[in-house]
């Protein structure tokens, strides 16, 4: 019975507060922060479950109240109203009940890099981190440049950019996959529409505790920053290669003039990319979890298509096909996107978990 399948989050809840109370706790800082982050994470589910349990409880009640000459009519009224709420508390717990993912509340690191296509990949990067930008303006989040790579004609070989906010990392981890885009270039005379690609990798940011990189596992490289000419260029070795000896893992970065910057900005990725790494590797070794990811995360896998002629946008995971594409580009309404892809995950999950 679905009741009795909440009472031990329930349980769980009057423990911390029990816990959380206790004098031992109380001079135990990093215990009590612990506790309260956990008791914090059960409470929308513990007062759904409360609810869910009182309109069990009070419909079992007036079904028995039913053959009562003086209150069945009462009761009958009561119990048309009572029994449609239960499956929508039903539906709305069992979300609550998927195990979170710890990444959820955390800050990213977007990437973005041209692929094939040349210099048209390169311009809709440009064109792709205007519409996550606009996207995070909606949501209320800070998106600040952390390292370009310029295209030739325009655009970026590279983008990296970190996104701090509200639940960035739950909103956005779908993104990451290739993105596909069929349009006519600037440049193409006859009219024809090209087809090019630019990879999305979305990497939650880290601290400290996460991971832990050794200095001796890390070489740095420092060169000299190249630009467009004139002012852009620096005339000192400020430009930072970092490379994880152990994965292999090379982070460059040389936008900022100093170079204690550039090797600060490049150690915060560095450690996001390392932390994905591994994260990547239990997914594989977990096969289970990779269906939950609405594709794999990998960045090889041709998650969605841009087709400009049709005003069409197709994420080929969900079979989700829109025709407003001018929308989700030029006003950042990716919530059209998201929405669905979030809930298809929900379903996935529930389904998973046999709730």
């Amino acid at each position: 019975m679905f009741k009795e399948k909440l009472q031990p989050f329930i349980d769980r809840y009057n423990e911390i507060s029990k816990l959380l109370s206790s004098p031992d706790i109380a001079s135990d800082i990093s215990r009590m922060t612990e506790l309260s982050k956990e008791q914090s994470g059960l409470n929308d589910l513990v007062e759904k479950a409360k609810l869910y349990i009182e309109t069990a409880d009070a419909i079992e009640e007036n079904k028995e109240l039913l053959g009562d000459a003086e209150l069945g009519d009462l009761a009958k009224e009561e119990l048309s109203e009572l029994e449609p709420m239960l499956p929508a508390l039903e539906d709305e717990i069992k979300i609550l009940m998927i195990p979170k993912d710890k990444n959820d509340d955390k800050n990213i690191f977007l990437e973005l890099r041209a692929g094939a296509g040349g210099d048209e990949s390169a311009l809709f990067v440009a064109d792709v981190f205007r519409m996550y930008s606009r996207y995070a303006e909606q949501m209320g989040w800070k998106v600040e440049i952390v390292s370009t790579n310029d295209g030739t004609a325009g655009g970026y070989k590279e983008l990296i950019a970190q996104i701090k906010g509200e639940s960035v990392y739950s909103q956005l981890k779908y993104e990451a996959g290739t993105h596909r885009v069929q349009r006519v270039p600037d440049t193409e005379t006859q009219g024809r529409v090209h087809t090019s690609a630019i990879t999305v990798a979305v990497i939650p940011e880290v601290d400290d505790v996460e991971v832990d990189i050794k200095p001796n596992e890390i070489k740095m490289d420092v060169y000299r920053s190249s630009g467009c000419g004139g002012q852009s260029v620096n005339t000192t070795d400020s430009a930072v290669r970092l490379t994880h000896i152990p994965t292999g893992i090379v982070v460059a970065i040389q936008d900022e003039k100093s170079q204690h910057k550039n090797r600060d900005k490049a150690m915060k990725v560095l450690k996001a990319r390392v932390y994905e790494a591994e994260l990547q590797k239990q997914l594989d070794e977990t096969s289970s979890q990779r269906k939950l990811q609405v594709g794999s995360g990998d960045r090889s896998e041709k998650i969605r298509t841009y087709n400009y002629p049709q005003n069409r946008l197709t994420d080929h995971r969900i079979g989700l096909t829109l025709y407003a594409l001018d929308d989700v580009m030029n006003n950042g309404n990716l919530k059209l996107v998201i929405d669905p892809l979030i809930a298809h995950a929900q379903t996935e999950a529930i389904q998973e978990a046999g709730l």
